[in-house]
């Protein structure tokens, strides 16, 4: 409740809270907007192999042109500017470089780039969902013994849910079910992005006036995206993906509490302790009347007869048996909203949701028929989509995690609907993001081992 007089104390004593920045997209534009007007925070600098891209991005979002420079990053720390630049490794080093935001949605770089900078003593902002799902429980224990914080970040749903599951363990509720809304339909999961704006309703002037990227507005559609996100909350708060993974049920925010509880109960779930999303379509395509596409939600189950009719005098909306509640937040800013996760980590040494154990994953599944020899495209391409299922599954089946399905070669064939392998690609175990999964797979294996 405090968080904004810690930022302003400790602006008044040592100056600033200094952050860096990797990736000038959209969700680091929506940020930046915010940072302008923050003094407490200090981004010293922008690097993106695009330089170009994230001079725009200042541009758009309001920063005047002497705010941000072409020398070095070490010159912005002693200014008070904003450098710009190429090289993620040379903001990295910046001498009294605070927090780190990795925000480039590769899960390849954002892995080098995170245990870069927590070798360099940096507090690490995930943004980058995709990694966090890849290799985020090895990263967090990194984070942990380098005495820095790893976390997810705060205005991105994945956190947000991790909050509202924490309230509820905090005040003693069992929760039921986590997750979030989005707009899903089966025949989405082909989706291309080709055909991204078509399902969006985009018009060709919205596009131009905005930094849009298809491939990651597909992922949202085809739902990988979801998949990704639901696997991070999992290892962020222990609740398990169900066997079958998302099954996306359509449900209005006044059902949460009905449907998002065990089928032994008369609910969708075919657990308690897990993750779910649910879609403001029908599968007709006929939208619901009040639905939660933009926002994220916990179901929970009373403990005591006591709490049932507490529920009842203070007016929760229930299931019919009155034991099964719902706490809704009906959106999420994502990027507008990250100066939570920066002042926690910095000012607290708290994260603002972190990965702790491996029990969800994202495994690639063809999205057409591939032929031997093919190049994956990765997350919101044509080639393969990503699917949630349970981590010890995924082990079992030697499945090819989505963060590793981008620029590899097929070396045979696989039909449309088969979940990739890794014997089914060649991957490179020299990269970082490889060293730090292969840990975290050995590391769950031998865990599972009697």
């Amino acid at each position: 409740m405090n968080l904004y007089e810690l930022l302003t104390r400790r602006a008044s004593s040592a100056g600033p809270v200094k952050v860096g920045v990797i990736g000038a997209g959209k969700f680091a534009s929506m940020f930046l907007t915010q940072a302008l007007n923050v003094p407490e925070m200090h981004v010293v600098g922008v690097a993106d192999l695009d330089v170009g891209r994230a001079r725009t991005a200042l541009a758009r979002t309001g920063w005047p042109a002497e705010r941000y420079q072409a020398g070095s990053s070490a010159e912005a720390l002693r200014t008070g500017g904003t450098w710009v630049g190429d090289s993620a490794d040379e903001l990295i080093a910046a001498p009294g470089l605070e927090v780190v935001l990795e925000i480039t949605g590769n899960p390849v770089a954002g892995a080098r780039h995170a245990e870069l900078a927590i070798d360099a003593g940096l507090h690490v902002i995930m943004v980058n969902v995709e990694a966090d799902c890849l290799v985020g429980p090895v990263l967090a224990d990194k984070a942990r013994a380098a005495g820095v914080v790893y976390s997810m970040a705060y205005g991105d749903q994945p956190a947000l849910i991790s909050e509202l599951v924490d309230w509820c363990r905090t005040i003693g509720f069992d929760v039921v079910a986590a997750g979030k809304g989005t707009k899903y339909l089966p025949e989405y999961e082909t989706s291309t992005p080709d055909t991204v704006w078509e399902y969006y309703g985009f018009t060709p002037q919205q596009l131009a006036a905005g930094d849009f990227n298809p491939k990651m507005f597909n992922s949202f559609l085809d739902g990988t995206k979801s998949a990704i996100e639901m696997a991070a909350v999992a290892n962020a708060t222990g609740l398990v993906p169900q066997e079958e993974g998302l099954r996306f049920p359509a449900v209005e925010v006044d059902d949460l509490a009905t449907a998002l509880r065990p089928r032994t109960a008369g609910g969708e779930l075919s657990r308690a302790g897990t993750v779910e999303v649910i879609s403001s379509l029908h599968r007709d395509g006929r939208p619901l009347d009040r639905d939660l596409r933009w926002g994220v939600y916990v179901t929970f189950e009373a403990r005591t007869d006591y709490a049932v009719q507490c529920f009842a005098e203070y007016g929760l909306q229930t299931d019919p048996s009155g034991r099964y509640g719902a706490l809704y937040r009906p959106y999420h800013l994502i990027g507008l909203e990250l100066g939570i996760s920066i002042a926690s980590a910095a000012l607290r040494g708290e994260a603002t949701g972190s990965a702790r154990a491996f029990l969800g994953d994202v495994v690639s599944v063809a999205k057409r028929d591939l032929r031997a020899g093919e190049l994956l495209d990765g997350e919101g391409g044509y080639t393969v989509r990503g699917v949630l299922a349970p981590a010890s599954a995924s082990l079992a089946r030697r499945a090819l995690p989505i963060g590793l399905a981008g620029g590899v070669a097929l070396r045979r064939a696989v039909p449309a609907g088969q979940v990739l392998t890794y014997d089914d690609v060649a991957v490179d175990e020299t990269a970082a993001a490889v060293r730090l999964r292969r840990r975290l797979e050995n590391a769950a294996l031998a865990q599972s081992r009697p």
